[in-house]
Order: structure tokens, then C-alpha cells, then sequence
């Protein structure tokens, strides 16, 4: 069906699998986080880990992208290339915030914070547990430049599949490894009909880990 015979206004959904009260979120956000996600997977939902990525630069310009959640301590863990249009937004504003959409599920996770990047020795650890192919494409891909011809990828791939041919693990770039976001606002979203979604929003206020929770009008 071509985009012009759709009639976007009318593309709607009545939300009514759950709700969400104060009664039913725990008292630390990363906890209830990982309640949700420990359904999400359970449900079955293709990689329940991709979250936006929204970031900005020093002058206010945002931008988006999708990128896979790869761990979770007292913040959220990604990796990307340092030198990626995200990597130098991160570093020069290093601000940002998340999004996880459970469609299925009928919720939704908005999360912002402050980024720092995670020890070498995390970025190691999680580099060398890639699939090989997956280290080598890290190596053979000038991530966010630009590129004349596919070819040049192709061939960038093959002299590295040559020179480790040997090696089950190939050592970490020093332009890639991993960025932390540490949250300080969190807020969950579980659709309901009329569009009378519940908002349960979880707010950082000191650095001692306590946190409010206040619910928001849809």
C-alpha cells in the first residue's frame, strides 16, 4: 500500500494488557528495570536490549539511533566506536538519554544521566566475548566516516581475517569500548485505554542512591 493512501491519524491502538500503581515498582529503579526486562525476555521479544540512544552535541544538536543494552550494574552499559558520531557527541556533551520500547508488553523506559566511559578492562573483557567476526568488523569499519566503496570494508575485512587467522581473540581497539550511563531520572510508562497511560517516574536526589517516585498525568 503506497504511504499516501494510509491514513495516519487513524493508526491506534487502546492499551489495556496491565497497569501500573505505586504498589507495584520497587523502591530502587535499576531493580524495577531489571523486573522488566527479566519479562520482556521472557516474553519472547525480539532483542528486548535495543534502546535509542539520543544524543547531542557541545552546540544543542541532537541526534538518535538504536543500539543494544550489553550490561547493568549502577548504570546502563553500551559500546560503540569512540571516534562514531555518537562516540565524539558523548565525549564533548557527555549527556544523554534512552529509550526502550516493549510493544508488545505495551511499555515503555525513558531514562537520562550523565556518561562516563567504562574501565579498559570492562571493554576487554566484552570485546574478546564477541563473535570473531564481530572483534574484526570492529577493527575493519571507520565507523561514521565516510566511504567511497563497500570494496574498501570488504577489503579492509580480509587483510584482518589474514593477519588473525591464528588468534581466537583479537586485542581491544583503542578507539572503541564501552560508555555507562548513570541515570538520574527514570521513568516507567505502561499503556492503558483512553490513552490514561501510567507514568511512574523515579527521581535521583542525592548521591547517596535514594530516590522519589512521583506519578506524571499522561
Amino acid at each position: 500500500m503506497e504511504i499516501n493512501k494510509i491514513n495516519l491519524a487513524d493508526l491506534r491502538l487502546d492499551y489495556k494488557a496491565k497497569a501500573l500503581d505505586m504498589a507495584d515498582v520497587v523502591a530502587n529503579p535499576i531493580e524495577q528495570f531489571e523486573l522488566w526486562m527479566a519479562e520482556a525476555v521472557a516474553a519472547g521479544l525480539h532483542e528486548p536490549n535495543a534502546m535509542t540512544l539520543a544524543t547531542c552535541t557541545h552546540e544543542g544538536k541532537p541526534s538518535a539511533r538504536i543500539v543494544l543494552l550489553k550490561g547493568l550494574d549502577d548504570g546502563f552499559i553500551f559500546y560503540t566506536n569512540y571516534e562514531s558520531r555518537k562516540g565524539r557527541e558523548l565525549t564533548e556533551n557527555p549527556s544523554a538519554a534512552l529509550v526502550f520500547l516493549w510493544h508488545e508488553l505495551e511499555r515503555q523506559v525513558r531514562i537520562e544521566g550523565k556518561v562516563e566511559r567504562v574501565s579498559v578492562e570492562i571493554s576487554t573483557e566484552y570485546f574478546q566475548s564477541r563473535p570473531k567476526s564481530s572483534q574484526i568488523g570492529a577493527w575493519a569499519s571507520p565507523q561514521s566516516q565516510p566511504l567511497t566503496d563497500r570494496k574498501l570494508l570488504e577489503e579492509n575485512t580480509k587483510k584482518l581475517e589474514a593477519q588473525y587467522a591464528d588468534i581466537a581473540a583479537l586485542p581491544l581497539p583503542t578507539n572503541w569500548g564501552g560508555f555507562r550511563l548513570l541515570p538520574e531520572k527514570i521513568e516507567f510508562w505502561q499503556g492503558r485505554r483512553s490513552r490514561l497511560h501510567d507514568r511512574l517516574v523515579y527521581k535521583r536526589e542525592s548521591a547517596a542512591q535514594q530516590w522519589s517516585i512521583v506519578r506524571l498525568a499522561p
